[in-house]
């Protein structure tokens, strides 16, 4: 039986926290900071849309999802 193991929720929401903590105190460039959240923002699309993610979770996903958007947003604003 093939079972996946999904990220922990945890493990995604500190590195979406880290990114916008480094793009605050200006320790990372804006072109890195978008890049991470751009990966992050896909890779949380790809887990969302996965039919065997559990009902459960699926919500605390989406949420997290939700706030990196918003953080990816605020980068390319920032980029402007």
């Amino acid at each position: 039986m093939n079972i996946k193991k999904f990220p922990p929720l945890e493990n995604i929401a500190s590195a979406v926290d880290h990114i916008d903590h480094s793009v605050k105190t200006q320790s990372i460039s804006l072109s890195a900071a978008l890049g991470l959240i751009y990966s992050i923002t896909e890779t949380l699309g790809v887990i969302i849309g996965d039919p065997d993610l559990p009902n459960h979770i699926h919500s605390g996903y989406e949420g997290l999802a939700e706030i990196a958007m918003e953080l990816q947003t605020r980068i390319e604003n920032l980029k402007d």
